[in-house]
């Protein structure tokens, strides 16, 4: 017979309803915690990055009706009980386990089956209780900031670093005042100094660090190595001596003083794990691993003539039977909305197309991820549709030709002159040329494997799945269109994307609606119809710009 154990406390008078008015604004949220004059509060859906400590007098009780909007997380006058699958995401995590297995709190069920429910929910598995136990302390963060290099940054979520108890009092973890620590985990040890490079401990020692932390509580992370320490002068002490300059790895892509580093976990594993520590403090859903050896880890830096600095990273499987192509991904906050996480992510798939496979992110994906991938996806998908909607190849936007020709292709490769999008004549004009950081100059070749790539009319995609069909007009001149009938998986495969997530991200942009048409043999058949104009007003709508990555600087 299993192990029992009895369930976790819920803290439930620790989740009250509250309004919370701050800069004239109210908003309904749960409260996670009290201590002294601050409450630590979760605001109704919304995601745990947005939870946030607060002022005991900014804070009310909750009227009866904002009280269970806030707890079923809907507006409606409707009366129904608290599920796990809860609109804000996250009251499963923070409920209490009885009252998610039934606890009658309604009133509604019968003395007996109220008794029988308790007793049914008294004792958990060990599996459960360790669920359930990780949940309610990962609830909140640890850590309020981070002190990074120069910069300081509001953490996200929690992350267990392993600190001692004495770190954890350093780093603002009050011990008078804080609450009893929770019960320890059946069968993993607490972090000591000496056993603390053990996967379990490393596990083991971040939980227990959320009780007790206020606003002052601070991490100070070395931004060349990724140590970790809990208090200022010791991590003043270490950045003098760091010496690190760069991501212990090999360049995999480097343009300007933008390089990808490939960092292999099993190699670098002190390193990998600290890093996959401090990228948790900004990630929620994903499962941290410290065991790093079965992960590579590519590091985006930005360099200068001192060294590199890190911008953001990702990391994937060695062997993913799924053929993921990214387990999670991070940019930190001071780099974000800069187009880094879009070249991450445009890295990640040509690393799947170089190895045959057509990769896609590892689920679940945050809502952060979600939006990233999503103009990702619609965005790959503009440029194909473009690019195949075209009579001209992309950078031509007019052919002279002399003497009588009346193939397309032929007109383009007998016209002494192509102009470009910009105005300027490729045939008769020099390309400038093209310096990069510190004035090193990127070769010819480099740039003319990209215009070869982009102009290879004779790709055998091109020519099987669309043609080009020229109609006489009465006043002598003639009218060219392109016409593609292909399926959705044909554009899946040439665009190297799932094609689910192809279909998601059509869908999204509007473009797969359908239309009846009859074939030649009178037959009705639903099809999906694109044109270059609804092509184009998607890409206004979503502001889609060209690649961030370019093919001609990869280097694997």
């Amino acid at each position: 017979m299993p192990k029992a154990f009895p369930a976790p406390d819920s803290h439930g008078g620790d989740r009250d309803v509250c309004i919370v008015s701050r800069n004239g604004v109210e908003r309904q949220a749960n409260i996670l915690e009290r201590h002294g004059e601050e409450v630590y509060v979760h605001y109704v859906n919304t995601d745990k990055r947005l939870d946030e400590w607060v002022a005991e007098r900014d804070v009310r009780p909750a009227g009866g009706h904002e009280a269970e909007v806030a707890a079923n997380g809907h507006s409606n006058g409707a009366t129904r009980k608290r599920k796990r699958g809860s609109t804000d995401g996250q009251s499963s995590r923070r409920g209490s386990l009885v009252q998610a297995n039934g606890d009658a709190a309604t009133g509604s069920e019968h003395p007996e089956d109220q008794d029988a429910n308790r007793a049914d929910t008294s004792t958990i598995t060990e599996e459960e209780y360790d669920i359930e136990h990780h949940k309610q302390i990962t609830a909140k963060r640890n850590f309020d900031k981070v002190i990074f290099g120069k910069w300081q940054i509001r953490t996200w979520y929690f992350s267990p670093y392993p600190l001692t108890e004495s770190e954890a009092e350093d780093a603002g973890v009050p011990n008078a005042q804080a609450p009893p620590a929770p019960g320890r985990i059946p069968g993993v040890a607490r972090s000591s100094i000496r056993s603390h490079g053990r996967t379990s401990d490393l596990f083991a020692g971040g939980l227990g660090r959320s009780h007790g932390v206020g606003q002052n509580s601070t991490l100070w992370v070395c931004d060349r190595c990724f140590k970790y320490m809990a208090e200022g002068q010791a991590w003043e002490l270490h950045v003098r001596k760091c010496t690190r300059r760069s991501p212990p790895g090999r360049k995999v892509y480097q343009r300007g003083a933008h390089i990808i580093w490939e960092v292999d976990g099993a190699k670098e594993k002190l390193y990998c794990q600290n890093l996959s520590l401090f990228g948790k403090l900004f990630i929620d859903i994903k499962t941290l691993f410290f065991d790093c050896d079965n992960f590579l880890f590519y590091i985006l830096t930005d360099a200068d003539s001192q060294r590199d600095h890190v911008l953001g990273f990702f990391s994937k499987e060695k062997v993913s039977y799924d053929d993921y192509n990214l387990a999670c991904i991070v940019v930190l906050p001071p780099y974000q909305k800069k187009g880094y996480g879009m070249l991450l992510i445009e890295f990640s798939y040509e690393l799947s197309r170089r190895a045959g496979k057509v990769g896609t992110p590892e689920r679940p994906l945050s809502d952060l991820g979600l939006r990233s991938y999503l103009t990702y996806w619609v965005s790959t998908l503009v440029r194909f549709f473009r690019r195949l909607l075209s009579v001209l190849p992309p950078d031509t936007a007019q052919v002279t030709t002399t003497g009588l020709t009346t193939d397309i292709s032929d007109a383009i490769a007998l016209s002494p002159s192509r102009d470009t999008e910009d105005g300027s004549s490729i045939s008769k004009k020099r390309r400038k040329s093209t310096k990069g950081w510190d004035g090193e100059e990127i070769p010819a070749s480099a740039i003319a494997h990209r215009t070869a790539q982009l102009n290879d009319t004779n790709d055998p995609m091109w020519t099987s799945l669309r043609s080009i069909e020229t109609t006489a007009n009465l006043d002598g001149s003639a009218t060219t269109h392109v016409v593609v009938r292909c399926t959705l998986a044909d554009i899946a495969r040439a665009t190297n994307l799932r094609i689910e997530d192809a279909a998601f991200a059509l869908n999204e942009c509007g473009l797969l609606g359908r239309r009846l048409r009859k074939d030649s043999s009178g037959e009705t058949e639903e099809v999906m119809a694109i044109t270059r104009e609804m092509v184009e007003a998607v890409a206004k709508e979503r502001n889609i710009k060209r690649m961030c990555m370019d093919l001609a600087h990869v280097l694997l």
